[in-house]
């Protein structure tokens, strides 16, 4: 059947997978209230999608191995993962993910050093409002200068950016790299970042900031399981929503992770927004609104791509 513009389809499946990333903190935070620390959490789950892709589509592993670029795809894909998973398990979750969607500041600098791209206009209003949104965000009561007040702030900033590294990554070597190959790579760099990461902050290595795994309980697997198999329904959402609208329509839509984040935050979690948040967050998303337009003229969208590099699976190859 042919999907009509009118369908809701799509639309639908892109507001489920923003849902499941607006309210991925709270397992998270379940997880880690039964002694499953974020980064052991990041581990398992992605490792169950290692798991299933490399089922579905056994041949992308050779094609990781023998294509370099995707190795430096993998690493950043891990950083995003391991930083924002991290930050919204510890942090205030609305604080997280606006920090974390400056990206497009970001995306617009990084296109402009790597691969060329003017600014223009436009670009610099976006970036003047995304800087300006975390400014009042990051602004803390009696300082002058804005800058991250906890681990959690400074996660969500690092996520951010190696967010748009990868969406410029994806950009400048589409050509030499599928979809299958792409997904695994992510995959693997999720596991391998965060694992080292666990190992590096474990009690071994006397920092201590990162307890071992606990023995494994019912209560602690079953939530793990079924938190992998949401993520993986997210994802054949995404994929399903993105292949069918224009890219700057899913990026539109998938700025419903702020509310659906901030919503959840304050019915569950009892956060409360402050004014100052509020307007900060107001300006961030609006500079990502605008970065929207650009892409549905130039027909080279970042968003799709970008955002399989956080919410990727086995689920990323289905297009392939």
């Amino acid at each position: 059947m042919t999907l009509t513009r009118s369908s809701p389809g799509p639309v639908l499946a892109l507001l489920f997978n923003a849902a499941v990333w607006g309210l991925s903190w709270w397992p998270m935070r379940h997880l880690q209230g039964l002694g499953l620390h974020p980064l052991w959490t990041n581990v398992g789950l992605f490792l169950i999608g290692c798991a299933v892709l490399l089922a579905w589509r056994p041949r992308a592993l050779g094609k990781v191995l023998g294509t370099p670029v995707l190795w430096a795809m993998a690493l950043v894909s891990g950083v995003v993962n391991a930083a924002f998973n991290w930050g919204v398990s510890i942090g205030e979750v609305v604080r997280v993910v606006l920090l974390f969607y400056l990206m497009p500041v970001w995306t617009a600098l990084l296109a402009r050093l790597w691969l060329g791209e003017r600014l223009g206009s436009g670009g610099v209003l976006r970036v003047g409002l995304a800087l300006g949104g975390a400014a009042l965000v990051l602004q803390p009561e009696g300082l002058a200068w804005p800058l991250p007040r906890s681990l959690a702030d400074a996660l969500g900033l690092l996520g951010g950016f190696a967010f748009a590294c990868n969406s410029v990554l994806v950009r400048r070597h589409a050509a030499v790299t599928r979809d299958e190959g792409r997904a695994l790579a992510m995959l693997m760099g999720c596991v391998g970042v965060s694992l080292a990461l666990a190992l590096a902050l474990g009690p071994t290595t006397g920092a201590g900031l990162v307890p071992w795994p606990p023995p494994a309980q019912a209560a602690w697997v079953a939530v793990l399981g079924l938190t992998a198999l949401v993520f993986l329904a997210g994802n054949l959402a995404y994929q399903h929503g993105a292949s069918r609208l224009p890219a700057n329509i899913t990026a539109v839509v998938m700025l419903t992770e702020v509310v659906f984040a901030a919503l959840s935050s304050v019915a569950i979690a009892g956060e409360t927004l402050s004014g100052r948040t509020l307007v900060g967050g107001g300006l961030i998303v609006a500079a990502a609104l605008l970065a929207t337009i650009g892409p549905s003229r130039s027909g080279r969208g970042v968003q799709p791509s970008a955002k399989a590099s956080r919410r990727t699976s086995a689920s990323s190859s289905a297009s392939s």
